[in-house]
Parts: C-alpha cells; sequence; structure tokens
C-alpha cells in the first residue's frame, strides 16, 4: 500500500506563489510516476503535471511556464512550486502516484485546497 499526504495550500492573491508538497510512504519501489492533479468547483479532475521516477515530466498547456515539478525520490516527496497564481488556478489539488508492479495500481491524497484571490 501507498499513502500519500499532501501540504502547502491556502489562500494567495493574484500573482502569488505556493509551494505544494506530498508525501509518499509505503510500498514504493520501481518505477513510477507522480503527479499533481486539480479539481475546480463544478469541473472534472484535471491533470497539472506528472514526473516519472526517472525524471520525465509532463505540464499541462494551461501552467506550462508557470508552474514547476520536482521530485526527491530519496525522501519520496514530490513538490509543485506555482508562480504567477490567478484565479483560474484556485482548486483542490491531489496528489498522484502511479506503480507499475505486475499491474497498475494509482493512489491518491486527500487533497489541499488552493484559493486565489484578491
Amino acid at each position: 500500500q501507498v499513502q500519500l499526504v499532501e501540504s502547502g495550500g491556502g489562500s494567495v492573491q493574484p500573482g502569488g506563489s505556493l509551494r505544494l508538497s506530498c508525501a509518499a510512504s509505503g510500498s514504493i519501489f520501481g518505477f513510477n510516476v507522480m503527479g499533481w492533479y486539480r479539481q475546480a468547483p463544478g469541473k472534472e479532475r484535471e491533470l497539472v503535471a506528472t514526473m516519472t521516477s526517472s525524471g520525465i515530466t509532463n505540464y499541462a498547456a494551461s501552467i506550462k511556464g508557470r508552474f514547476t515539478i520536482s521530485r526527491d525520490n530519496a525522501k519520496n516527496t514530490m513538490y509543485l512550486q506555482m508562480n504567477s497564481l490567478n484565479a483560474e488556478d484556485t482548486a483542490v489539488y491531489y496528489c498522484n502516484l502511479v506503480r507499475f508492479v505486475g499491474v497498475r495500481s494509482d493512489y491518491w491524497g486527500q487533497g489541499t485546497q488552493v484559493t486565489v484571490s484578491s
């Protein structure tokens, strides 16, 4: 089993920055993909960014150039640095880990709220 705990959400003014963290614990080994997803009120959950255990990244077009995903594999922790935030970034942000050990297994954190408002 894998447990994911997000932290770092909060309220910020437009143009501000936040850094989210996701600490993973449990059976984490081998190739895996960690990512951030978000869900705004009334909308479906969407991909924000992903990063493989080997360092390959993928970003949603809407946040490219403003957000940076990173990982510290030694600490089993993933980060999302969010800059130039705007109201459209307001959402609950979820940490995700996909593990490939024979079969694909998806794990989710509980989510952390990010609110961008003046």
